[in-house]
């Protein structure tokens, strides 16, 4: 085998080697981050959950399995600040749905929810975003 057909084969074989790594190293970093926090209240599943996404947070709470027509008091707070307060009542599902849009601000950003079933139990959770 000649010099350059050698110099030839050899970048060949380590090119299709180092294709698959490139692949995965060249893809970025997933910047959208998302968590999600579930738990229980009052007999109801509560799900709440901030995804970042193009700068900003979406904020998710769904309220699964409580009483159909029963109240509930749910409070947001993004970095202590109060942006939704507001008494709902569950449909003749027993869902409430609540989708929020908050901008991103400097350093850590935290996001709490209270849920409160009116005259029954509350929970509190919280969410840090980097």
């Amino acid at each position: 085998m000649t010099t350059m057909r050698r110099i030839t084969a050899t970048l060949g074989a380590g090119a299709l080697l180092a294709a698959p790594l490139t692949v995965l190293t060249a893809a970025p970093a997933s910047a959208d981050a998302e968590r999600d926090r579930e738990f229980r209240v009052a007999g109801a599943e509560v799900d709440f959950s901030v995804e970042k996404d193009d700068g900003r947070f979406e904020i998710d709470v769904d309220l699964d399995d409580a009483r159909p027509g029963s109240r509930w008091k749910i409070v947001l707070r993004h970095d202590g600040k109060r942006f939704h307060k507001r008494v709902h009542r569950a449909d003749r599902d027993g869902d409430i749905d609540i989708d929020k849009v908050r901008r991103n601000t400097a350093g850590k950003d935290v996001f709490k929810l209270k849920v409160k079933k009116i005259g029954g139990p509350k929970k509190v959770r919280t969410i840090r975003m980097r």
